[in-house]
């Protein structure tokens, strides 16, 4: 653990939301909003008529803002921007998909589930112990 990489971090960092109204609301509602000076706020609500270009440009925004330790997002959108969902590799801010509720979570779609399954049965291949 000694040799471990140390990520580091402020002494306080937001969580971001890609979701649909009642997820964002109820996050807003337990105190996770923010909006800065410049008016940019750390969610988006994804309804029936926001584009997927919208969609892209607040994942882009977000995993690019500093001051963003997570990003969640309802696997109804990561589904709609799946290719950069699965092309993010860095480990902040990190990206975890949250069912909403109208749509179901599904976990074979879940790229980081996928990751950590991979990881795991690769250890397991190269141990040949389990």
């Amino acid at each position: 653990m000694a040799n471990r990489a140390q990520i580091q971090t402020r002494n306080s960092a937001l969580i971001a939301m890609i979701a649909d109204e009642d997820t964002v609301v109820g996050f807003l509602l337990a105190g996770v909003g923010n909006v800065d000076i410049r008016r940019k706020t750390n969610y988006l609500i994804v309804e029936s008529k926001t584009t997927v270009k919208q969609i892209e440009d607040a994942f882009k925004e977000f995993t690019g803002r500093e001051d963003i330790a997570v990003v969640l997002i309802s696997q109804f959108a990561a589904n709609m921007i799946r290719f950069l969902v699965d092309s993010y590799n860095k480990p902040v801010p990190a990206i975890l998909e949250i069912p909403s509720k109208e749509h179901p979570y599904d976990p074979a779609h879940d790229s980081v589930l996928s990751r950590v399954k991979y990881l795991f049965s690769s250890e397991s291949v190269a141990s040949g112990r389990r």
